[in-house]
């Protein structure tokens, strides 16, 4: 399990852009400050392996300190978002590891989802076809999902003798779709249809599959082009807010908002108000 952000200096991590990113084991496109990240092993359906496990991870950590990228789509090549850890490069290797060895490989799968979680950026997934295993756990992970009707998306565990407990599902999903729902995909295993993800609240909309890219691309450019400090206050607050009661809540809001009553964005909206223009936000 490899590091490729910003190896071997710490610091270069912190202000390192990521525009001209150069990925090794799936395809990066910059533009206009959204970042599309494919999953480009369409032979596959596009699984993954242990080295793009780790090169996703430290690419999410990473878009902590990129203050060039305002928004990340993620999607997959082929017709296909993504099919879950290889069979044949992740999953036959792990009936060999060692306890030690299991354990660090499944904290890093959850450490995925919890640098999408965590990181500034809205992270917007276009899925279409077999969305499976990790797969669907990225999607969830994703902050806003656009779909097609020929998704299915499988929380597939149990269909390979594991719990459904895994990358966080039994706490991400309950809250997106419902507890019995959740539970149900969970035991299992069955594959959740488009028309079932889009009633549920798990797909924001559907779109046909040409389309679909260029959807989730248009609502990424969007939110990199509003007040994206802002965003980024939204995105932590929903994170963290999960874990508070209602008076908690409601005080971190007052301070977040307070946060962003000083940020130059909250004036320029005012002026242009003033001035009946659109406003022209910064990011600062």
């Amino acid at each position: 399990m490899k590091h490729y952000i910003g190896a071997g200096n710490p610091m270069r991590a912190q202000f390192n852009p990521l525009a001209h990113y150069a990925a090794r084991h799936f395809a990066w496109q910059f533009d206009a400050g959204v970042g599309t990240l494919t999953l480009n092993r369409p032979e596959r359906k596009n699984p993954l392996t242990f080295d793009s496990y780790a090169e996703l991870r430290d690419l999410f950590l990473a878009l902590k300190h990129a203050t060039d990228l305002k928004a990340v789509v993620v999607t997959g090549a082929g017709g296909n978002f993504c099919s879950g850890g290889d069979v044949h490069e992740i999953i036959g290797p792990l009936t060999k590891m060692s306890m030690p060895e299991l354990l660090e490989f499944t904290r890093m799968t959850g450490d995925l989802v919890k640098a999408m979680r965590n990181c500034p950026q809205p992270v917007i997934g276009a899925i279409d076809g077999i969305c499976a295993g990790a797969g669907a756990m990225m999607a969830l992970a994703c902050d806003l999902r656009y779909g097609t009707a020929q998704a299915k998306t499988a929380f597939l565990f149990t269909r390979v003798g594991l719990a459904g407990a895994d990358m966080g599902a039994c706490a991400l999903l309950p809250r997106v779709i419902g507890q019995g729902r959740a539970s149900e995909l969970l035991f299992t295993g069955r594959a959740m249809t488009a028309a079932e993800g889009l009633a549920w609240g798990f797909f924001n909309a559907l779109h046909a599959p040409s389309d679909l890219l260029a959807q989730a691309q248009a609502m990424a450019l969007e939110l990199a082009q509003g007040p994206t400090f802002a965003h980024g206050m939204t995105k932590t607050m929903l994170q963290q807010e999960w874990a508070m009661t209602i008076e908690q809540a409601i005080e971190a809001e007052a301070q977040a908002q307070a946060i962003c009553m000083q940020t130059h964005d909250f004036r320029r909206a005012y002026e242009a108000f003033a001035a009946k223009q659109k406003p022209v936000f910064g990011g600062d």
